[in-house]
């Protein structure tokens, strides 16, 4: 590892001044350094292998039982000033937390290893991606980074003696769920995360600087930084077209991200980007282009199959690490959906587990970290600098009766508040209580790194930057009948709806206006092969005046918790759609 770069050796000399570790390992990014790491950790019991001939260079990793989420509660942004936070995050101030967090860093790394970990987030060419550095004493974080990101030497030498890289200081300490902070610091570009081993608190790369602190750059820079998958879709005359689409968790963002095509749709076909995030920036054409941040996939387990979602199984089956899924006797992973459960198996706690027992093997939240290169669909232009030119991008949510299957928002103004307003609602197996809805706007709410009243205002300049910003759609493939089935298939026939959004941005189909926007005229959406009759397109289709009277209640609620900050145009978009439900209802 070679660097000429002061000010990275000058932190990193900080760092280790206040950690104390016993040796500073700088990481090139080499697949034998990876493999020296992961026979480090599997000799200290941190790892194991799995069965090498049926899942090659794959490992297991089981964390500590109260380490195993996000923990949104102990997430903070440290800006100057608390309005620039929002009440969408938690705050404090910077320089408090700093003297909490020195004093918890102090010595921590006594009797290990401290890892310094460059990182390129995006195509290491490309001139929209950014330069990171992850200090860690873990080496599961850093073989993790391997997989996530563009790491190591290639990440320093775009860096060269640039000061402008994203800080991340990372100790797992104690694991003690009372001295566990994940804190960033927007204006000085820096992360400071303690206390956790697991990904999201601890893969710094990933929410932390991809989303957080990105959000934040994206605002001052006039770029946008999103919880977004991005995905190709090649009609038969080889033609590519791409979107972007955003969605509350349990809300099919992987699978769609991974479509396959209903077998009907001969000759087309779809191609993976990004499965989580993008970042977009206007082209010299005045396109909006995306690139994908990331190298890999840090994908939930539980559910992930042959019939859910056969690339993402294929994507994970060599050279991949799994975090608290269960392991059979015969070392191979296992999480409930994947197939027939083993006879035997250890689950994510460590304990011997049958299909009797009566709690889940595999933890709700178990992960796979696996190259992104390894998905049978990684688009072509995975790789490519200048990112992928958006026609559309979609928002969506889990809403039973209330949103339709699909509509176009009326103009980007008008879209970006329908993404404001994204939602889902909860159900009684997680809750306790049906279609309480959850506002998440833009999937976003745990990942904006300043207050969303201003990046809504962020948004809504976006779209005056360009004549060619892209069409917003919004889709719900949750929609449920009276007995609460749901009645639209999903998965690959999602594709459908992809279809005529596409059409609709080349002017190729026809649309019927309602209140909350354009819905598919009747013959528009390509039903072929699934036993869809009118009743029930109706029902998918349909807009209900009460439904969204109440809807309105609670975006009302929404908006007033940002006081005057709130963009005019919001309550602009407020009203209008309140008068337009009051002329349908009248009518």
């Amino acid at each position: 590892m070679t660097t000429n770069n002061i000010a990275l050796k000058t932190w990193v000399d900080e760092v280790a001044a206040l950690t104390t570790p016993d040796t500073i390992q700088w990481c090139d990014g080499s697949q034998a350094e990876y493999d020296k790491l992961i026979e480090l950790m599997v000799g200290n019991g941190m790892m194991e292998a799995l069965d090498q001939e049926k899942w090659p260079g794959c490992y297991y990793h089981r964390s500590d039982a109260q380490d195993v989420a996000r923990v949104e509660h102990l997430t903070f942004i440290c800006s100057n000033d608390k309005d620039v936070a929002g009440p969408n995050n938690n705050w404090e101030e910077p320089a408090v937390m700093k003297e909490k967090l020195t004093g918890l860093f102090k010595g921590c790394m006594k009797g290990r290893t401290m890892y310094v970990v460059p990182y390129c987030m995006g195509p290491v060419g490309s001139p929209y991606s950014k330069v990171g550095v992850e200090i860690t004493d873990s080496p599961y974080v850093t073989v993790n980074m391997k997989i996530m990101t563009r790491m190591g030497q290639q990440a320093l030498d775009k860096l060269g003696d640039s000061t402008d890289f994203v800080r991340g200081l990372h100790s797992t300490g104690e694991l003690d769920p009372e001295r566990r902070y994940i804190c960033h610091f927007p204006e000085t570009r820096e992360i400071w995360s303690f206390g956790s081993g697991y990904g999201g608190n601890a893969l710094l790369g990933k929410k932390c600087h991809a989303l957080r602190i990105a959000s934040a750059q994206a605002r001052d820079e006039g770029w946008l930084a999103e919880h977004m998958l991005i995905l190709g879709l090649e009609n038969p005359e080889g033609e590519v077209k791409y979107v972007t689409a955003a969605f509350p968790s349990a809300c099919g963002k992987t699978n769609l991200a991974m479509l396959i095509p209903p077998a009907h749709y001969k000759g087309w076909k779809a191609w993976c980007v990004g499965d989580d995030i993008a970042w977009m920036r206007y082209g010299e054409d005045g396109r909006l282009y995306a690139i994908n941040p990331e190298a890999g996939f840090f994908g939930v387990a539980p559910g992930t199959s042959e019939k859910t979602n056969k690339n993402a199984l294929e994507s994970l089956k060599t050279n991949s690490i799994f975090t608290n899924t269960a392991v059979s006797e015969d070392g191979q992973p296992w999480w409930e959906g994947l197939s027939e459960a083993p006879a035997n198996a250890t689950d994510w706690r460590g304990n011997a587990w049958t299909p009797e027992s009566d709690t889940p093997a595999a933890h709700p939240n178990s992960r796979f970290t696996a190259p992104a290169r390894q998905c049978p669909v990684v688009s072509s232009k995975f790789d490519d600098p200048e990112g992928v030119p958006i026609e559309a991008m979609i928002f969506g949510g889990r809403r039973a009766k209330t949103a339709p299957l699909v509509f176009e928002a009326f103009d980007w103004e008008h879209g970006v508040y329908v993404g404001a307003m994204a939602a889902s609602e909860t159900t009684a197996a997680a809750t306790g209580a049906v279609g309480v809805v959850r506002r998440d706007p833009m999937a976003m709410k745990p990942f904006c790194g300043y207050n969303f009243a201003d990046y809504f205002g962020h948004w809504l300049e976006m779209g005056k930057k360009s004549e060619k910003a892209p069409k917003i759609f919004h889709v719900n493939w949750f929609r449920q009948n009276d007995k609460g089935e749901f009645i639209w298939p999903g998965f690959g026939d999602n594709m459908r709806v992809l279809e005529w959004i596409l059409k609709r941005c080349a002017g190729e189909a026809d649309a019927v206006e309602t209140p909350i926007g354009h819905v598919p005229a009747p013959g528009t959406l390509d039903l072929e092969g699934i036993d869809i009759d009118e009743v029930t397109l109706e029902r998918l289709l349909g807009v209900d005046p009460e439904a969204w009277h109440t809807e309105l209640e609670g975006q009302k609620e929404f908006l007033e918790t940002y006081g005057e900050r709130m963009p005019a145009a919001m309550w602009k978009q407020f009203e209008q759609l309140k008068e337009r439900l009051t002329a349908v209802s009248a009518s």
